[in-house]
């Protein structure tokens, strides 16, 4: 069935955390009628009476039309449209929980940046999995997306993907706003994996300025990773475009640079030399990049595409390399001299890095003509 987006579409939102709760806001500003559901009860009431989320985002109004519950069976309740932001790591179990309440034609949209542990499988092969939908149902957002800047109606843009382009177009015209603006694709495979395979990378430049190495260091593992990156995602089948625009070099470069990213940060105090059990538990949301890096390798292998910066990344993880020791490996495969791209068929030098940053800049530009900030 088409789906189609009305005035005040009843939409549910699962998971109160920054980015839930954030993206809860961007469909209230958009028209939508939204339940967000909580798990602890303290956080559903301070969010419907005191339109505040103080846990995740500090200083933020939410909108009056923002309610939040509970109950699955009550946030589910006639949605049209439901959009998902857990943890990667339980939404199976999370699925399996709401598919009783979850409406015959409902569209899922995975808010969720991170590859399933156990099995390796993106967030919608496990929707399409755990629920009896077909994948024209199903959706992904992902872009340049820090919640707080974003809570702050700072403008930014994402991309939203889906099998079905319809599908894509119905939740881009949902989720968009004054301040957000969401473009559409059909690379699901892309999608998915740039906002998965950037946290690592994110995770790897936290190391290096947490031992205090610089902006060239910084700027060289940026721009191998976006290789690596774009290997992996073409190894599986995505196309290499959606790697240049929002949903990978734009989340990457945002990822990489901010100290509200979580991955950055985690990485920053495995760089400052705190063990992974310290950083998991100084850490008080979800780091995905951290839970992603032994089954993306995994991944990798299985396609014989090499990642060094993520082996690295992991070598750190497992407390077998130093951080001291992480940033002469990064910016190049072996010893033996290069080129920048390991691919056949794509494009080469400075020319493919200038073109990349030129879409993804271009594609912000356009996006927020008419948007405002705080």
């Amino acid at each position: 069935m088409k789906p189609k987006i009305l005035p005040g579409a009843r939409v549910a939102v699962l998971g109160a955390g920054s980015w839930g709760t954030t993206f809860a806001k961007i469909l209230v500003d958009g028209g939508a009628d939204v339940v967000l559901w909580a798990r602890r009860p303290e956080l559903a009431k301070e969010i419907s009476e005191a339109r505040r989320n103080s846990d995740y985002l500090q200083g933020i109004n939410l909108p009056l039309g923002l309610r939040a519950t509970t109950r699955l069976d009550l946030a589910l309740a006639g949605a049209e449209y439901v959009f998902v932001s857990v943890p990667s790591q339980s939404l199976r179990e999370n699925l399996i929980l709401a598919e009783p309440f979850l409406a015959p034609n409902a569209v899922i949209v995975s808010l969720m940046k991170g590859v399933e542990r156990t099995t390796g499988m993106r967030m919608s092969s496990v929707i399409e999995e755990v629920l009896p939908i077909a994948p024209e149902r199903i959706a992904v957002i992902s872009g340049p997306n820090l919640a707080l800047e974003i809570a702050k109606e700072q403008p930014t843009g994402a991309v939203v993907s889906s099998v079905s382009l319809e599908t894509a177009q119905a939740v881009a015209k949902l989720a968009t706003t004054n301040y957000f603006r969401s473009y559409v694709n059909t690379d699901v495979i892309g999608t998915e994996f740039g906002g998965v395979l950037k946290n690592l990378i994110a995770v790897a430049i936290g190391i290096v300025d947490g031992v205090g190495f610089g902006e060239n260091t910084k700027a060289s593992i940026i721009t191998r990773g976006l290789v690596e990156m774009t290997d992996f995602a073409v190894a599986y089948g995505a196309h290499p475009e959606t790697l240049s625009g929002l949903a990978g070099l734009g989340d990457l470069i945002a990822t990489c640079q901010s100290p509200l990213s979580r991955n950055n940060t985690a990485g920053r105090l495995l760089g400052q030399g705190y063990s992974i059990h310290d950083v998991v538990k100084q850490m008080q949301q979800t780091t995905e990049g951290l839970a992603s890096v032994k089954p993306v390798l995994e991944l990798a292998a299985a396609k014989g595409v090499a990642m060094p910066i993520v082996e690295q990344v992991r070598q750190v993880l497992d407390g077998t390399l130093n951080p001291r020791d992480i940033a002469p490996h990064l910016t190049t495969d072996s010893s033996e001299p290069q080129g920048e791209r390991t691919n056949d068929g794509q494009a080469h030098g400075s020319a493919a890095l200038w073109g990349a940053f030129k879409r993804t800049f271009d594609q912000l530009r356009n996006g927020g003509r008419s948007s405002r900030s705080d």
